[in-house]
């Protein structure tokens, strides 16, 4: 990007199912800017999401169920020149917005994500944290809990997210690394350790890196999923 993005509207797009003991606390942590619209994009919750986030003057959206479908469904309505997708269980660091938009200027950078927090005091995931931050910052391929952003038009240029059961930040990640560089800021957004304590750390990691590597060996997504909710990994 070489545009001047200082006063650009940020459109923050949050895809929800059933995430009442999020919603606020992620909306909350995004009023500390300007110019921002927030889009909170509902895959069928049953619990009280969509009851929350009415009373906290954002956009709500329906849509059907799946986090690429939600997301890219929002960025659809978005009135921003720029898209922040947001996980519900992800806190935005202070100043987000002015970090943003001057990451985006330079010429060549296409997008960008924050650097991770996970919010757990647990020793072990100091060590999860490091693994995704060398990642992020020497292959450039920050993933969904790390708020990526990019220009509407860029969303545009690369077909949006692949509506994909999972992997669809990880596919988005490689268009975008093909047209330009990715840009990490190292003030870190903070993500719910929920995800690593259900399954145990180290049991997460390996079954998150044995899914990347099925998929760069060309098993389909669909077939990944199926796997996974069949708990093929559950001997690991």
């Amino acid at each position: 990007m070489s545009e001047n993005l200082d006063a650009a509207k940020i459109s923050i797009i949050i895809p929800v199912l059933n995430e009442a003991e999020n919603i606020r606390q992620a909306i909350a942590y995004t009023k500390l800017s300007t110019n921002i619209e927030v889009i909170v994009v509902d895959g069928g919750s049953q619990d009280d999401t969509h009851k929350i986030a009415s009373g906290l003057n954002v956009t709500i959206i329906s849509s059907i169920p799946g986090r690429a479908v939600q997301m890219n469904k929002g960025a659809t309505l978005a009135k921003g020149d720029i898209l922040l997708f947001l996980h519900a269980d992800t806190r935005l660091p202070t100043g987000f917005d002015v970090m943003i938009r001057t990451a985006l200027q330079p010429t060549g950078t296409v997008a960008g994500a924050f650097a991770l927090r996970i919010d757990a005091q647990v020793a072990s995931l100091r060590l999860v944290e490091w693994g995704v931050n060398m990642r992020s910052h020497f292959w450039q391929m920050p993933y969904g809990d790390q708020a990526i952003f990019l220009t509407k038009q860029t969303f545009n240029k690369i077909g949006n997210f692949p509506e994909l059961p999972f992997m669809e930040d990880f596919e988005i990640m490689r268009r975008l690394k093909r047209i330009g560089r990715i840009t990490i800021i190292p003030v870190p957004v903070i993500t719910s350790a929920r995800r690593w304590l259900q399954k145990g750390i180290w049991k997460t990691t390996l079954i998150n890196q044995i899914i990347i590597i099925a998929y760069l060996l060309g098993v389909p997504p669909q077939q990944l999923i199926r796997w996974y909710r069949q708990k093929k990994f559950r001997k690991i």
